[in-house]
Formats: C-alpha cells, sequence, structure tokens
C-alpha cells in the first residue's frame, strides 16, 4: 500500500460517499396545508423531498421505507453507474440486502433536516427568510408524520417494511408503535428506546459548541459572511468519537499515532486522530446546516419510548409487525443492552421478534461499513423475504434469494450427524400438534421448521451462536440470540406450552437453574441429552483408558468439546427426584438402529428425551 492509499484508507469513514452536490434523482411534494407539530405550534406548509429506487408492484406491498440517520439524507443508494454513491450502497441496490429488483425503496429526507425537505434553512413564508432558529422544535413522531404524508401522496397504504438505525431506528420504533398497521414488518439496526444520560451528554456539548461559537448570531447567520463552522466541526467531531469503538480506533490510529497526515485545517493535527477528526469535521461543514444539526439532535434526545418497563411495555404492545432488531457488540452510543429491553418486552408480550447482536470491532458506526456485512446483511436480505411470505413446509431451504447463511449450519451443542437428527423425529411427536414451543439452544431451527411444517404458530428459539442464528432468520423462524445460561428473565410464567431443550442440557453451567426457568416459562419441559452410561463410551474409558467420545468419528475430543457435563440417564433422573420434577414419558434411544431401549437404557440407549413437569 503506497502512502496515498494509507492516507485514503485512515481517512476513510462512514461520511466518505456523502457530498453536498445537487441530488439528481431527488423528487418532492409540497403540502398546503398547515402542519401541526406534536409539542405545540405548526408549520404553516411542508415540502418533503424524498427519492425511490425499483418499481412498487401491483399488489402494492412491496414497498420499503428507509429511514436515515442525523447526518444522512434521502440519496440512500445510487440509482445507476453515472449517478453519485449513496450513503448506503453497502445494503440498498440491484440483488442487494435490500434488493431494489425486488422493493420499491422510498428514501424521504427528514423533517428539520437540510437537504431538501422543510427545515430551518428552508424559507419562512412569514418572513421570507430563512427559518433559522424560529424553527420549532420537532420530534421523531413529527417526522414520522410527514413521511406519513408522502406515502399517502405515493398511495402506499402499508409498508412492507420500515428500516432504519440510530436516529433512523428510532422513527421504525415510532411508526411500530403509533402507526401499527401501516407496516408489516420493522427493520430496527443500533437503536434503543432512548438515549443513555451518556449519550445525552454527548449531544448537550455539540450543541453547546454551536450555539458558543461567535459566528451564531443566534441562530440567524444565513445573511451573514460565516457561520458557525467551528462549532459544528466540533459537534461532529464529538460524533464520530462516539460512532467508533476503542477497537477501531485502535486498528485505525495506533501503528502512526505521531504521523497525522498534512491537511489544511485550523484544528489541531498532532497526532493522527486529530487529523482525521479535523479532516471529517471539515467535510461536515461542507453539507450540513448547523441549525439542522440542533434540531434533529433535540429529537433523538426526546425520543422517549418508556422510561419505565410498564412504560415501555404499554408502547411496544400496539405494535403489530414482525421485528428484527440488530445491535452490534461495540456499539456503546447505542449499546447491547438497549436492544435487549426492547427485544425482551416484545417476547414477554408474544411479539413475533428475533434478535442478533453482530460481533464486531466497528462500534456504531458497523451497520454503514463492509466489515459485518455477512452478517448483518444476511440477517436483512432473509427478514425481509419472509416478512408475509408464505412458510416452506420442509423448511430446510433459505427463502431469501442470494443469501450466503449454510442452511446445514448446526450449533456447536449439536452431537447428531448433520443432516438428521433423529431426536427431533421423537421430540415432535411428544408435542401435541398446535402446542406453543420455546426452543433453547435451537441450533440452525430444524426442530422448529419441523414444528411449523406441521402447522404449530407459535415458535420461538433461542441460540447463542450467530452463524445458526443467521441461519434460522433466513428460514423465517423467529429466532433470538442469548445464552441460557442466563436464565430466561425476557419470558413470562407459563409462556409455552413446550420449552425444549435438545442436546444441549450437557452445555450448560447452571443446569439446575435453566431447568427452573424452562418450568416456570412452559407447562411442559422436553430434554433430550446424550447418556454417557452408554456401553459404548463406558468401555472408551474402562478398556482403553481414553476420554469419552460421543458419536465417534464425529463428536469431540476432550480438548475442543462444549459439553461441560457428562451425565448419564440415571443421574438425570435422580436430578429430577431431587428437585420433585415429575417425569410423565421418558424415551431412551440406540441412535445407531433408531430403536427405543426398555432394558437397563442406562446401559444400552445412547440417547435420553424426556417430558417433565412440576
Amino acid at each position: 500500500m503506497n502512502e496515498s492509499q494509507e492516507r485514503e484508507r485512515v481517512l476513510e469513514s462512514s461520511d466518505s460517499n456523502r457530498h453536498a452536490r445537487p441530488l439528481r434523482y431527488a423528487q418532492s411534494v409540497a403540502f398546503d396545508a398547515p402542519f401541526p407539530l406534536q409539542r405545540g405550534g405548526c408549520l404553516p406548509d411542508l415540502t418533503v423531498v424524498y427519492e425511490t429506487y425499483g418499481k412498487l408492484n401491483a399488489a402494492g406491498d412491496n414497498a420499503v421505507l428507509m429511514c436515515h440517520a442525523l447526518s444522512g439524507d434521502s440519496h440512500v443508494a445510487r440509482h445507476d453507474e453515472a449517478d453519485d454513491p449513496g450513503w448506503w450502497d453497502l445494503v440498498v441496490g440491484p440483488g442487494r440486502a435490500i434488493d431494489t429488483d425486488r422493493y420499491f425503496v422510498i428514501c424521504p429526507n427528514l423533517l428539520g433536516g437540510c437537504r431538501g425537505t422543510t427545515g430551518p434553512n428552508s424559507l419562512n413564508p412569514a418572513t421570507g427568510r430563512p427559518y433559522g432558529a424560529d424553527f420549532p422544535v420537532i420530534t421523531v413522531a413529527d417526522m414520522v408524520e410527514a413521511q406519513r404524508l408522502l406515502l399517502d401522496r405515493l398511495g402506499i397504504e402499508r409498508l412492507r417494511c420500515a428500516v432504519g438505525s440510530s436516529l433512523g431506528g428510532f422513527m421504525v420504533l415510532d411508526w411500530a408503535t403509533r402507526l401499527p398497521d401501516r407496516l408489516a414488518g420493522a427493520l430496527v439496526l443500533a437503536a434503543a428506546p432512548r438515549l443513555t444520560s451518556q449519550a445525552l451528554a454527548f449531544d448537550i456539548v455539540a450543541r453547546n459548541a454551536i450555539i458558543r461559537d461567535p459566528h451564531f448570531h443566534g441562530g440567524q447567520y444565513y445573511d451573514h459572511p460565516a457561520g458557525p463552522v467551528v462549532g459544528l466541526a466540533l459537534a461532529r467531531m464529538l460524533g464520530h468519537i462516539t460512532y467508533l469503538s476503542r477497537e477501531a480506533m485502535m486498528q485505525k490510529f495506533d501503528a502512526n499515532r505521531l504521523r497525522p497526515h498534512d491537511i489544511q485545517t485550523q484544528f489541531e493535527t498532532k497526532f493522527s486522530v486529530g487529523s482525521y477528526l479535523a479532516y471529517q469535521a471539515d467535510r461536515f461543514g461542507e453539507r450540513f446546516d448547523a441549525n439542522s444539526y440542533l434540531t434533529l439532535s433535540m429529537a433523538l434526545d426526546l425520543f422517549d419510548l418508556g422510561a419505565t418497563p410498564a412504560e415501555l411495555a404499554a408502547n411496544l404492545a400496539r405494535s403489530r409487525c414482525r421485528w428484527l432488531l440488530i445491535s452490534f457488540s461495540t456499539d456503546w452510543l447505542f449499546p447491547a443492552f438497549q436492544s435487549r429491553e426492547l427485544v425482551g418486552t416484545l417476547l414477554a408480550h408474544g411479539r413475533p421478534v428475533s434478535y442478533c447482536n453482530v460481533a464486531s470491532d466497528c462500534g456504531h458506526d458497523a451497520f454503514l461499513l463492509p466489515d459485518d456485512l455477512a452478517s448483518y446483511g444476511d440477517l436483512m436480505r432473509s427478514f425481509l423475504a419472509n416478512l408475509e411470505a408464505v412458510p416452506d413446509p420442509s423448511a430446510d431451504r433459505c427463502t431469501a434469494d442470494g443469501c450466503a447463511c449454510d442452511t446445514e449450519n448446526h450449533s456447536l451443542t449439536s452431537i447428531f450427524h448433520h443432516h438428521h437428527r433423529l431426536d427431533y423425529d421423537h421430540i415432535v411427536e411428544l408435542i401435541p400438534p398446535g402446542a406453543s414451543v420455546l426452543d433453547l439452544g435451537c441450533g440452525s431451527g430444524g426442530l422448529l421448521a419441523r414444528l411449523r411444517g406441521r402447522g404449530h404458530e407459535r415458535l420461538v428459539g433461542v441460540e447463542l451462536d450467530e452463524r445458526a442464528l443467521r441461519t434460522c432468520v433466513c428460514r423465517g423462524l423467529d429466532v433470538v440470540q442469548d445464552d441460557v445460561n442466563r436464565g430466561l428473565p425476557d419470558f413470562a410464567d407459563r409462556q409455552f406450552d413446550f420449552v425444549v431443550l435438545s442436546q444441549t442440557l450437557q452445555t450448560v453451567m447452571d443446569v439446575r437453574r435453566v431447568l427452573r426457568e424452562m418450568l416456570r416459562v412452559g407447562r411442559r419441559a422436553v430434554v433430550s441429552f446424550p447418556n454417557l452410561g452408554y456401553h459404548k463410551l463406558r468401555r472408551q474409558l474402562a478398556e482403553e483408558g481414553r476420554a469419552p467420545r460421543v458419536f465417534p468419528g464425529e463428536g469431540y475430543h476432550w480438548y475442543n468439546t462444549p459439553n461441560v457435563r457428562f451425565l448419564t440417564l440415571a443421574d438425570f433422573e435422580q436430578l429430577c427426584r431431587d428437585e420433585g420434577y415429575t417425569i410423565l414419558q421418558r424415551l431412551a434411544l440406540d441412535t445407531a438402529t433408531d430403536r427405543p431401549v426398555d432394558h437397563d437404557p442406562n446401559l444400552d440407549a445412547d440417547v435420553a428425551i424426556a417430558v417433565l413437569s412440576r
């Protein structure tokens, strides 16, 4: 890599494709009636600038609304090779996760923005000058209401999905809870019920940097030679710090910490991270309006879907759509625990939701960068493809064209042949038709897929492995990422008829806790596990002096096994007696012959399945 390429790499950011050039494919719609605002007052009229991609189908059910973040605009992607890059070309376009050959994509510039939609730099009809500081306080609900008016004008009654991240994620939350009948799916990335106080503090400092700039002129700077470019630049520097993770900054700047790039700027550039921040800040000032930054950041800060669990539950309970929530492991601006608050509340109220905390080093900006596209892109593609789709009864193929997930992938807890889980055949027979089922450690969703093919409707999986979870979403299943060792705090008492733990018990750290939780959440529990009392495994230890390998030839070695418990059928039965659980049904299997074992099952069966109740 030469010096020029290295400079470009270090200075590159999620802002790299954004610009102030005219948007050649932007469209505009004007609403002449007064536009009332949530916090009082109204705008005398409203203009919304937007861009569209793809075609609305005859049924009108393939529309996808893109809700952009604070510094975005309507130009989400290129329209053709001659067009300027968009801010989410990674995700939106022909054959991409949001496939414009398949969906009609609409991306409006936000109310309060500075790229054509009515905002502080728009002319105030009362004065003939830009609104400036006279632009009223707006909220996320006001932004969504402007989007609703646009969709009504376009003749779109119901969205296939609303998609948004960060501030855009707030808008999707508002769509799903305040206009629940207008969308089939809600896809939320890197968002939360409300900002943390830490995130709020950064916005407060950013706004103070702008309003204390000597060129702010009380917000009426449009007819002055210079505006608050320094204050806006400082605000953007703060923003970029919050968008990156510690890991990303170390990777980007540590190797050349004292070798900053030579750029023309008024800001400090002693360190490489300083030249990066100065470069991003100066570029931002070329395309963004300081009053819009104040307006949009205040709307971001005012958003609150629920300050208490009861308030959050009341709001989310109004939703009628399917949900996909994605967080990123190093995002400290919108940390994963906030996404989990949303997921837990949706689960407790029986709403269909999938969730993944994507392992990433990129911080909040991860959804704009290519590093983890294989994870979040496949999740998005699969979720959209399966919205309102009729599931494949076999459920063993991916329904999302172009998805890279492996439908034959299984969780690390699986000890069976990858193409057929014999214990699933028997577990399905033990569960009555139509029963609701929660599958813990569901792997790639094989059991849930079989149950769905049999007509079960209320099916939810819990899986820790990210790759297996992606396969579940690809199959159209509702699966959330979690560690069963945490218990099941997101689920209500007696929420399911059956809770299943198949071939996962041996990986559990706190067995007693997990069994208690299964029988709290479910009326019945089904547990299957490998029986280490099986005669072939006994011989491996007794005669060969070797650690038993469950299913030799594809079982784990002692040094790479996820199994932390080595139990026998007799051990499990004793635990049930000690805990006061009733074994309603017990099935011992010789999986080599797929036959039940009645005589001395602790010796002759390699797998045990039990149905438990309190």
